[in-house]
């Protein structure tokens, strides 16, 4: 995924502010073995793209005073209560060294599931991202999960899954997170109305 980005000469509260009233948004390069670059985007173009899943999950190409580079989404700031990013950063990619990236999982299959299917189980989606580490050639877009085999009383671990080939799970100490849970359908018993019935002085009463 493609963005334009501008070098940005000015910094601090004042410069930012009005850089901001003139629909731009203040950035920084960091990482590698460059110096950090300040940058600035056009709003408009960064809030659309924000809302897209790939400008978060993966490798960016930012395209600044004509050069192409390699960068990734590493934090952005909005504003409190306006539809305003105030500001975004992103980290270069170095081809040689490991990531550490949390990749969405898009999930499959569950209705045809016998869990669902059969069981009328419901399905309940723990985690819906996983982190991973990896070379940047290897970063995943996403995860696809196939949960075609679930079946009642059985969780989804992450064991239970294949990751894209260069990618190892980072679990921070979790030995094998569940990823989906399979939760059985309780039917509610509805207790009927007692019946009335007559007292000695044949006065209709309840049980």
């Amino acid at each position: 995924m493609k963005f334009v980005a501008f070098e940005r000469s000015k910094q601090g509260t004042g410069a930012s502010r009005r850089l901001r009233n003139s629909g731009r948004t203040p950035g920084i390069v960091y990482g590698s073995t460059s110096a950090p670059q300040l940058i600035e985007l056009d709003h408009n173009a960064l809030w659309h793209a924000l809302k897209k899943e790939a400008f978060h999950a993966s490798i960016l190409e930012m395209e600044l005073n004509g050069q192409a580079s390699q960068v990734l989404l590493r934090d952005y700031q909005m504003h409190p209560y306006k539809q305003l990013v105030q500001h975004i950063d992103f980290q270069r990619v170095d081809a040689n060294t490991t990531l550490h990236m949390k990749v969405p999982l898009h999930f499959s299959g569950e209705e045809e599931s016998e869990a669902v299917k059969t069981d009328k189980c419901t399905i309940n989606h723990v985690v819906t991202e996983i982190e991973v580490a990896c070379l940047p050639a290897n970063l995943p877009e996403f995860i696809a999960v196939d949960l075609k085999g679930l079946t009642k009383g059985n969780s989804l671990h992450l064991n239970d899954i294949t990751l894209p080939t260069g990618c190892k799970p980072v679990t921070h100490g979790k030995k094998n997170p569940v990823l989906v849970s399979v939760v059985a359908f309780v039917e509610e018993v509805v207790a009927a109305p007692a019946a009335p019935v007559e007292d000695a002085k044949g006065k209709k009463g309840k049980k």
